[in-house]
C-alpha cells in the first residue's frame, strides 16, 4: 500500500470521526436550546448512520427539518478541524513512538525473565546431577 492511499483512507477515517464528534456537539448545544430536535437528531443519527459522513450528511439533509441541522453539523465539523488539525501530525507521532517504546520496553522485560529463568532452571539442574553422581 502506498503512503499516499494510507493518507487518503486516514484522512476519511479523520473527517468521519470529525464529523460524529460535530453531531455529538451539535446534540449538546441542541438539549439546551430546543430539547425537541435534540431528541431528533440523536434519534436519527442513531444506529450507526455516522459510520461515512458524507452519506450521513446528505441523508439527513433530504430530511423535512434536517436542512438546518446539516449546515450547522458542517459549520461546527470545520470549526473543529480548524481548532484540531494542526497538533494532529505531531500528536499522532509522539503517540506512536511512546507506544512503540512501551511496547519494546515490555518485550525486552519478558525475553530477559525468559532468559533469566531458563538460566536459573538449567543452573539447577546442573545442582541436581552433581549431587545425584556424588
Amino acid at each position: 500500500m502506498q503512503p499516499q492511499d494510507i493518507a487518503k483512507e486516514t484522512a476519511k477515517v479523520v473527517q468521519n470521526y470529525l464529523t460524529f464528534k460535530a453531531v455529538q456537539l451539535v446534540i449538546a448545544q441542541l438539549a439546551e436550546t430546543n430539547p425537541q430536535e435534540s431528541i431528533w437528531l440523536r434519534q436519527y443519527s442513531s444506529g450507526g448512520k455516522l459510520r461515512d459522513a458524507e452519506a450521513y450528511i446528505q441523508e439527513i439533509m433530504s430530511e423535512p427539518r434536517g436542512k438546518e441541522l446539516a449546515l450547522r453539523i458542517m459549520t461546527v465539523r470545520a470549526d473543529i478541524a480548524e481548532q484540531t488539525l494542526e497538533f494532529l501530525p505531531e500528536m499522532v507521532m509522539a503517540g506512536i513512538m511512546e507506544s512503540n517504546l512501551a511496547h519494546r520496553r515490555h518485550l525486552l522485560e519478558r525475553l530477559t525473565q525468559t532468559s533469566t529463568e531458563a538460566l536459573n532452571q538449567n543452573a539447577s539442574e546442573t545442582i541436581e546431577e552433581t549431587e545425584d553422581s556424588d
